[in-house]
């Protein structure tokens, strides 16, 4: 399960920026509006201390950690769901993403155009918040109407379907979340990938003291999950070790703490695979059992799946052995109703 996050915001926001500073990839963040045209894709390899302790334990020749693809899309601007500012091209990009983060300016800088003319993130974040609804509303509004026609010539499904669309359409219309659907409901509005019924964190770019108090409260009071980071300072020390950002007096990276967060909003857990070719972290979806986990390495494991071999990574590298692990009970077998845990070290065993 590669976990993938889209990048949105006005123009000049800090978006590209960020990119680079998580990917350290080299792109075009000019100061002009629309200066990412095409989305720049970039995959980040989590670092996770479990992969190291682990790789070290067993001599494996490979260290792989879960990846994270991040993809900066281009500046939305009001009207961005008719097309302005090539923005149905932009919010087509958004649908393919599992997570997307709001960059809103917080910072002073008049180097940078401000497309907006003032900072106000609220502001800001109901901007990009319409352009989505609008965007999800067309799509509804046509999946609704040819869903009426199915209707009338009596199939129950297409009924069923289009009450749960209309039931969103309503929510929307008022400027509502896609809240309070029963679970075979939601089903039926994530197939549409829908904009709206992404998960978001909010990205407050800017300096702590650049945020004001009445806007923080806002986003808690709403629970909106957003974290304050100092783009351009990240961008600027992306390349140092922890070392030498306190060297600078500067805190350490929120970058992580960033993605760490995108994990928490998709309840994501991660399990490790170990031996002597390689050592691996992999996603799952909290909650998911012992052949689903096998699925992730190769989709036959969970097709013939049979038992699964499984112990919590602390104790293998304190037992500094599967074979000690073992003779101390540790190492345990389970069968396909185990519920996989954060932190599990996992040998799946499957059949023909």
């Amino acid at each position: 399960m590669s976990l993938k996050i889209g990048i949105v915001g006005l123009p000049n926001v800090g978006k590209s920026t960020l990119f680079k500073s998580i990917t350290k990839q080299q792109v075009d963040n000019s100061n002009y509006p629309f200066c990412t045209i095409d989305p720049n894709v970039g995959i980040v390899l989590v670092p996770d201390e479990r992969v190291d302790k682990l790789a070290r334990l067993m001599e494996s020749q490979k260290k792989i950690y879960a990846p994270v693809e991040f993809v900066d899309i281009a500046g939305l601007v009001e009207g961005a769901h008719k097309g302005e500012g090539l923005g149905n091209q932009f919010l087509s990009h958004i649908r393919e993403v599992d997570v997307v983060i709001y960059v809103l300016r917080c910072f002073s800088n008049d180097k940078i155009i401000n497309t907006r003319n003032e900072i106000n993130i609220i502001k800001d974040k109901e901007i990009l918040d319409t352009e989505m609804a609008l965007k999800d509303l067309a799509t509804l509004e046509k999946r609704i109407h040819s869903l009426g026609k199915e209707e009338r010539s009596g199939n129950k499904e297409a009924k069923k379907e289009k009450q749960v669309l209309e039931k969103a359409q309503e929510l929307l219309g008022r400027g509502e979340m896609l809240t309070g659907f029963e679970e075979d409901d939601f089903k039926i509005i994530k197939s549409y990938q829908l904009l709206t019924s992404k998960p978001r964190i909010y990205l407050l770019n800017g300096s702590e003291k650049e945020v004001d108090v009445s806007s923080r409260e806002v986003f808690k009071k709403n629970n909106w999950p957003f974290l304050v980071i100092d783009v351009l300072t990240e961008s600027e020390a992306c390349d140092f070790t922890e070392e030498e950002r306190e060297s600078f007096g500067l805190e350490k990276s929120k970058l992580n703490v960033l993605i760490k967060e995108t994990y928490r909003l998709l309840d994501l857990i991660t399990f490790l695979t170990t031996g002597q070719d390689e050592t691996r972290a992999w996603n799952l979806k909290r909650g998911s059992k012992a052949p689903q986990a096998g699925g992730v390495i190769h989709t036959d494991f969970e097709h013939n799946f049979i038992k699964a071999e499984v112990i919590n990574w602390k104790d293998l590298i304190d037992c500094s052995s599967f074979l000690k692990a073992r003779e101390k009970g540790l190492l345990r077998t389970e069968g396909k109703d185990y519920v996989v845990q954060d932190g599990d070290v996992i040998e799946i065993k499957a059949g023909v």
